[in-house]
């Protein structure tokens, strides 16, 4: 009797580890969501807003570790579009 009990005890606490990995792993794939649409965000306004685009830039420039700053090899800071002339 004692030994059914403890497995159950068990079984319930395996079930409450899965749940937690499973809401864990939930929110993972939620943050990294958002920080890929605020990273497409910030990079969209980068081409178009002086604030944005030189806040991109600052950004990239603080990037420290090896691996990160491999994905940006070849990327270039978008220009933005020159203002248009006075005398047109």
């Amino acid at each position: 009797m004692v030994a059914e009990e403890k497995k159950k005890i068990e079984q319930a606490k395996a079930r409450i580890q899965a749940a937690m990995a499973k809401d864990s792993a939930r929110e993972r794939k939620l943050d990294t969501r958002r920080k890929v649409i605020l990273g497409g965000l910030l990079m969209e306004s980068a081409k178009k807003h002086p604030n944005w685009n030189s806040a991109l830039t600052a950004l990239i420039k603080k990037i420290s570790r090896e691996n990160d700053l491999k994905a940006f090899e070849g990327y270039e800071i978008p220009e933005l579009p020159s203002a248009p002339s006075e005398n047109q």
